[in-house]
């Protein structure tokens, strides 16, 4: 099971976004993102949608609630998303 701390970090740097940059975007100190990510402290509940915001993932995702993540296609034509969708297939093909 991956804790939020570990989800946060991980899509942090997915992004190859420092903590002193996720701060700044989030609105809290270095030291609460480190925090965040270490399990000693939890966000807000305003913090918690900023970080949902920023990642385009849900608040229940970051969370452990959702074991799925969703891509936003929003602004994406059809055919960009099928594009897309076809990627995700070949990858998961690949790893089976």
């Amino acid at each position: 099971m991956v804790f939020f701390g570990e989800k946060l970090r991980m899509l942090r740097k997915g992004r190859n976004i420092t903590q002193q940059t996720l701060a700044v975007q989030v609105g809290v100190t270095v030291s609460a993102i480190s925090a965040y990510e270490s399990g000693s402290r939890y966000p807000s509940y305003e913090v918690l949608l900023s970080l949902a915001r920023i990642f385009h993932v849900s608040t229940d995702y970051l969370l452990g609630l959702e074991k799925n993540r969703c891509l936003d296609v929003t602004g994406l034509s059809e055919r960009e998303i099928d594009i897309l969708a076809k990627t995700i297939e070949i990858f998961r093909d690949k790893s089976v």
